[in-house]
């Protein structure tokens, strides 16, 4: 199979997986089974045939509605595919077909599912980051370059800062300001990236968080007491880690000097 046709089947494995991903979305925040019952509508709750949930292509054939009932179907459901379907693509255009590949295209789908469900509880569902830290570290012994140390290195770091800065803020104004779940997601980003690509994302996710917190505040009269979700911000800085950690290590280096 020559290299086109793998980029293809690449993407066709985005869209496929992000369906899936849609189902975990859904279905974790209120503890159930993300294997039984299968897909079905959340309005009529009819089966939804196979013809019908093909990814991407079902949602603009039935024009975003259900079949049975007319209901609307969220826009989440293409959104999240294709998004899938993109960080596949540029996966495999970074590390091809190999078992790089395939670890961080999982590291990149429990980021998905922990950015989406975190935009809409508030909560980091323990049962993706929890298990995510130890494939991450096992992941080390696999990944050319990602060392046993470095991942163990960037664990400790990543939890273990967030840990600390959530204890400061706890006991200088005694109200909870950083969830466990952030701590433990940036120390499943540690398991996967090592310590360097960590301090890059929560530098770049502080940055990014703290515009977009003055932005909410500025438009809509919030204070600093408003709870704004930590873990998108921290995932978007796991993918800029993953995917421009030495560009943007560079060119940071040229800019200071």
């Amino acid at each position: 199979m020559d290299t086109f046709m793998l980029i293809i089947v690449s993407i066709i494995f985005g869209a496929m997986v992000g369906s899936f991903l849609n189902v975990c979305i859904l279905r974790l925040p209120k503890n159930e089974s993300i294997v039984t019952p299968g897909s079905h509508c959340p309005y009529c709750k009819k089966p939804i045939q196979f013809y019908d949930n093909i990814p991407l292509i079902s949602y603009f054939l039935l024009r975003g509605r259900c079949r049975c009932c007319k209901k609307p179907i969220s826009i989440q459901y293409p959104l999240v595919e294709g998004i899938t379907a993109i960080g596949s693509f540029l996966l495999f255009l970074k590390y091809g077909p190999s078992l790089s590949y395939l670890i961080y295209f999982f590291f990149l789908d429990g980021l998905i599912v922990i950015t989406v469900i975190d935009l809409y509880h508030q909560i980091i569902p323990d049962v993706v980051s929890i298990p995510g830290i130890g494939v991450g570290l096992l992941s080390s012994l696999i990944i050319p370059h990602l060392t046993l140390l470095n991942s163990l290195m960037g664990i400790l770091l990543g939890g273990g800062s967030l840990f600390l800065v959530a204890t400061l803020y706890r006991w200088l104004f005694k109200r909870e300001g950083m969830g466990g779940g952030d701590i433990k997601l940036l120390a499943m980003i540690g398991a996967f990236l090592g310590w360097k690509a960590v301090i890059l994302a929560i530098l770049l996710s502080s940055l990014v968080g703290s515009i977009v917190g003055i932005v909410i505040m500025v438009f809509k009269g919030k204070n600093f007491k408003y709870a704004i979700p930590f873990g998108p911000f921290l995932s978007f800085g796991a993918v800029m880690a993953l995917f421009y950690q030495n560009e943007i290590i560079s060119w940071y280096l040229q800019w200071k000097g």
